[in-house]
């Protein structure tokens, strides 16, 4: 984590100096929320080994299984943030990130603990600002009633254009998806483009 690590709190984060990116003003950076185990976004760092990933979880064998990866297979394209992503967004400058992947979050299947659910009104207020204008927000989920709750929170959010898409082929299939589907849950992926107007912007012509 010394050297591959990022910490939740600081100040604003300069993406070409946590890449050394040399004297480039603009790389596509991902950021990777709530990576799991790792395999898809280690698989994905592989496939494109040019497109900078910052992967963030709290789950500590899969923050070690991806620093293991960096090191073995020479992933130097990753960097991992050990937290809460809500706590970390306050380090990304505003339109620096090319997308916000989010495969799999908890359910949180429990009436009581839908709150909890990371794509929520407020918590997609504070991811959308980081995206640049035609940045991706990428969901997936296999909780039916999530996928719901996904779709109804990001059509409503001012700077998002999309919806429901077809599993696009370049997703990695994990285990956990795998298990999902055994035991009769579909995966659902959505894709949401962010315009280029601000969130308190109503009168969007995207809208």
């Amino acid at each position: 984590m010394a050297r591959w690590g990022i910490t939740v709190e600081g100040p604003l984060v300069s993406w070409t100096d946590v890449f050394d990116a040399g004297s480039s003003d603009d790389i596509d950076v991902v950021l990777d929320v709530g990576f799991g185990a790792g395999e898809a976004l280690v698989e994905l760092a592989e496939t494109c080994p040019s497109e900078p990933v910052v992967g963030i979880d709290v789950h500590t064998p899969g923050i070690a299984a991806v620093l293991e990866a960096i090191e073995s297979r020479g992933l130097r394209n990753v960097r991992v943030v050990d937290g809460d992503v809500l706590d970390f967004i306050g380090r990304i400058p505003d339109g620096s990130l090319s997308a916000i992947r989010v495969f799999f979050p908890d359910p949180w299947p429990k009436q009581r603990q839908r709150g909890r659910r990371l794509i929520r009104p407020d918590a997609v207020a504070q991811l959308v600002p980081p995206l640049r204008p035609g940045g991706a927000l990428q969901l997936a989920t296999d909780a039916a009633d999530y996928a719901a709750q996904m779709q109804s929170v990001c059509d409503a959010h001012p700077a998002l254009r999309g919806g429901v898409v077809g599993r696009p082929p370049w997703r990695p299939a994990t285990r956990f998806e795998q298990r999902g589907i055994d035991e009769g849950r579909l995966p659902v992926d959505l894709l949401y483009i962010a315009s280029d107007s601000s969130p308190s912007d109503s009168s969007s012509a995207l809208r």
